[in-house]
């Protein structure tokens, strides 16, 4: 376990009772997401399991957008927490997901470790939008541009 590894993760910091699949540390079945803050940069470590497979060997697509969504909202919920904006009344988080542009760039194995990337482009009270990349050996093999819009429950 590598130093940052051994502190909390975001998740287990800011929303250690959210049962997200993905990033939800209180779902017993899901991933468990653990992102850490390295410099400008939020970086976590997925390592697919064997039935992540898209039926040719490799890392399923939706599995793919589902982690690069979840580590986007960690950079999301830290710089929400780092500025105060709190989730309103009605609403579990400050932000949701609103949108996600994903590119498959090249096929992604299963098995080893695979390293996660993200950073914010535009942070504002309304809206975060943020870059993030899944790589394996040096090589991106997918990218997702997620928007995040303020969560405001009607």
């Amino acid at each position: 376990m590598s130093p940052i590894e051994s502190q909390l993760s975001i998740q287990e910091s800011l929303y250690p009772d959210l049962t997200c699949f993905g990033c939800g540390h209180a779902n017993p079945d899901g991933f468990h997401l653990r992102s850490y803050r390295d410099g400008e940069l939020t970086v976590a470590t997925f390592t697919p399991r064997p039935e992540h497979d898209n039926g040719f060997g490799f890392l399923n697509g939706g599995i793919i957008t589902t982690v690069l969504d979840c580590h986007t909202a960690a950079v999301v919920m830290w710089e929400a927490d780092k500025r105060g904006w709190n989730a309103e009344i009605g609403a579990p988080v400050p932000f949701i997901t609103a949108g996600l542009e994903v590119k498959f760039l090249r096929p992604t194995p299963l098995g080893p470790g695979l390293s996660l990337r993200a950073e914010p482009e535009k942070v504002s009270e309304s809206e975060i939008v943020v870059n993030a990349e899944l790589v394996f050996d040096e090589k991106q093999r997918a990218t997702l541009r997620a928007q995040w819009l303020r969560f405001r429950p009607r």
